[in-house]
């Protein structure tokens, strides 16, 4: 049986330790009809955690966070197999409304801000499903800005003119608006300079320290996503094939060669490079 079908735990946990706040059980994913995505993935993230879903591009990252985000739909995907429980619920068959309301929101890759409106009413469409009144969301508004104070100086600038930093600030502002338990957060390090992603990363820190969010984040950049998170699994061709403590996985020679860029040994020739990538041992 091969390591893909039995996959890899790395260190000494087999999955996070505390009360799961997330479960994903072996989910299959098809896109029209045909095209499977996934292949029995499965992941929990523990309350007040920080996960790291990582993978190159291509690997089914996106898709896992818009299948427990519920918005695979859109896109003509559907959950086949399995099952998506948040706080001890099933959740497959919520609306994404449904599931912002419970507290579990995706903020997606690239940003996707509001360009026409300003950094301000951008932040104020994330509490559009509250019912808790002007003065709590004027106060959540404030946490905001206290820990973004670059979204404060910019509050009245149109969002589309502002930086992908600050656009990225913006969009993770606004899922707090949302007063969220847990953020799925894609790809947060894209297309930004390596100082604005140490920031962001910093900041999401706080927020799961200071307030309790729990985080699943999905992301190319291996070296920042294990720097922040506890607990990682890697992704190949739709299947989790490796996971367990950060730690232990950015130390791990696979990971740190593939994933990091880094080889413990002599540099390989190019020949060598290929045929050990042939027989890389998680691959099926």
């Amino acid at each position: 049986m091969s390591v893909a079908e039995t996959h890899q735990h790395v260190g000494s946990a087999p999955v996070p330790a505390g009360e799961t706040i997330l479960s994903v059980n072996n989910i299959e994913v098809i896109y029209d009809h045909v095209i499977l995505v996934l292949k029995g993935v499965s992941l929990q993230v523990p309350r007040g955690g920080i996960v790291a879903l990582l993978g190159a591009n291509g690997a089914g990252k996106t898709t896992t966070l818009k299948a427990i985000s519920n918005l695979l739909h859109a896109e003509r995907g559907e959950v086949t197999k399995g099952s998506i429980e948040f706080e001890s619920d099933k959740v497959q068959s919520l609306s994404p409304n449904e599931l912002v309301r419970r507290g579990c929101i995706q903020v997606m890759e690239g940003r996707h801000c509001f360009g026409h409106l300003t950094i301000e009413e951008n932040l104020l469409t994330g509490a559009f499903t509250r019912k808790d009144g002007r003065a709590a969301i004027r106060a959540d508004m404030e946490m905001v800005y206290g820990y973004f104070p670059r979204l404060k100086e910019r509050r009245n600038s149109l969002a589309g003119y502002t930086s992908g930093g600050e656009q990225q600030m913006c969009a993770v502002g606004r899922a707090m608006m949302a007063k969220p338990k847990m953020i799925l957060l894609d790809e947060p390090s894209m297309g930004l300079a390596p100082q604005i992603v140490e920031e962001i990363f910093g900041i999401v820190k706080s927020l799961n320290e200071k307030e309790g969010v729990s985080f699943l984040l999905a992301e190319q950049n291996t070296n920042m996503a294990l720097k922040y998170a506890r607990y990682g699994y890697i992704l190949e061709n739709g299947r989790v094939v490796m996971d367990g403590e950060a730690r232990a996985l950015a130390e791990n020679e696979d990971v740190k060669e593939f994933y990091l860029g880094v080889s413990g040994g002599k540099r390989k020739s190019f020949r060598e490079g290929k045929h050990y990538r042939r027989r890389k041992r998680w691959l099926a």
